[in-house]
């Protein structure tokens, strides 16, 4: 027994942090705080990836559109 306790301690700090982490996550997401960084990389790519940048805008406004509405009327079989 004595020679697994220590495996046993990594496991258990290994699952705490684990867990520690999947909460937080939620809870910054639950937020809405977790868009910062994403402005801070695009001044990024703006300032040394040029094509990058335009990119990044690109996929933004992909995002933001909304999937068109299909006919109301049935297909017919």
């Amino acid at each position: 027994m004595q020679t697994l306790l220590p495996y046993l301690i990594v496991v258990a700090g290994l699952a705490a942090v684990l867990t520690a982490f999947s909460w937080l996550a939620r809870y910054i997401r639950r937020r809405g705080t977790a868009g910062g960084l994403g402005g801070a990389l695009a001044a990024y790519e703006e300032a040394f990836r040029a094509t990058g940048h335009a990119s990044h805008y690109e996929i933004r406004q992909q995002a933001e559109r909304k999937a068109p509405t299909g006919s109301p009327r049935p297909k017919k079989p």
